[in-house]
């Protein structure tokens, strides 16, 4: 899907243009972005709990957002912080993360989010001199190589020859989905501070449990409405903040000289 992107907004000239330098980038967002997380991420989900793996996950915008001051020199005011207090408040409510669980598949959770959190400030600055498509490709196609090494060495790859029609059918479906996703995601952050987005990407915790409710005609507890508010209020806080920033408008009445 993305190499069909490439050709059709004809990127593969930019590919082309691309120095020694900036191909080392790709290949270090593809094996930091593209595979070590995945693999991490995976393997910690199928010893913990999802709501531990989705809490651990949720709380990447913190490590963004202190790599993005070092790194980027990105400055937060206040009202980023109390946005951000609601953030977690919000997943803590949201998802009954268990404190007393903690064990080996949250510490690969963790490291997991560490790396995306590295992955999103490199790709931030990576973006302003680079096409977010082009990074994308990147993004995906040396980590799709990287996992595909890997299975190769541990003989998971022999699994994929048994795959029926409906695995191929998903895995399509969820391709569609992920394109989708790396595309607007690296489109987004070539425009705004990689803080605040990270912060809204936190929306799809409150997406994706409308939806589950949905789907299973469930109820939502008090404390779990309590958690999508807090999350919804802290995602919007933080772009009026970071919209504050970045425009101010005078009240004052201009003069004629």
């Amino acid at each position: 899907l993305l190499v069909s992107l490439i050709i059709a907004f004809k990127e593969v000239k930019s590919l082309k243009m691309l120095k020694r330098a900036q191909w080392l980038n790709l290949i270090i967002v593809g094996l930091i972005g593209g595979s070590i997380p995945f693999l991490l991420f995976f393997k910690g989900l199928s010893i913990i709990s999802s709501a531990n793996a989705s809490f651990i996950h949720k709380t990447m915008f913190i490590f963004v957002a202190v790599l993005a001051i070092m790194f980027l020199k990105e400055k937060l005011n206040k009202g980023f912080f109390f946005a951000a207090a609601l953030l977690l408040a919000g997943n803590f409510l949201l998802l009954r993360f268990i404190w007393k669980d903690i064990g080996l598949g949250d510490g690969l959770i963790l490291i997991a989010t560490i790396f995306w959190a590295v992955e999103n400030v490199l790709s931030k600055h990576l973006l302003a001199d680079m096409s977010p498509s082009v990074l994308a490709f990147g993004r995906m196609f040396f980590g799709s190589l990287f996992t595909l090494v890997f299975l190769f060495i541990t003989g998971g790859i022999a699994s994929i020859g048994s795959m029926g029609s409906s695995h191929w059918l998903w895995l399509l479906a969820t391709s569609i989905l992920l394109f989708g996703y790396v595309i607007t995601w690296y489109t987004g952050l070539k425009e705004i501070e990689v803080s605040l987005a990270t912060s809204i990407l936190l929306l799809g915790s409150v997406i994706t449990t409308i939806l589950d409710f949905i789907f299973s005609y469930s109820v939502l507890t008090l404390e779990q409405a309590a958690g999508l508010a807090a999350i919804s209020s802290g995602a919007f806080l933080a772009m009026f903040f970071a919209f504050k920033k970045n425009y101010t408008f005078s009240t004052a009445t201009p003069r004629c000289t």
